[in-house]
């Protein structure tokens, strides 16, 4: 639901987005939008305006941006191989 929403915020470009127009959308009713919604403003991923009394939501596009760029920087850089079961491993955090 969250990529869902965030792809139509993309889609949307720099025109912002109430929840209700969000809603009609994606078919998901107020509550769970906001759910959602809270979760990507907290990941940076989404900014809301307020309006009065409606809640304007477009994506951030910088994040988006940055976000884009690490995955592009750590595509296919591999992963260290996992440590045999029963063997110690000093660098577990």
């Amino acid at each position: 639901m969250r990529l869902h929403i965030f792809r139509l915020l993309v889609k949307s470009g720099d025109r912002a987005l109430s929840v209700g127009e969000i809603g009609a959308h994606v078919g998901a009713p107020p509550s769970t939008l906001a759910h959602h919604l809270t979760a990507l403003v907290q990941a940076g991923l989404v900014e809301q305006e307020r309006q009065g009394r409606t809640i304007l939501n477009r994506a951030s596009f910088d994040s988006m941006n940055r976000l884009i760029a690490y995955l592009s920087d750590e595509c296919c850089a591999g992963v260290d191989e996992l440590p045999e079961a029963g063997t110690s491993n000093d660098n577990a955090a």
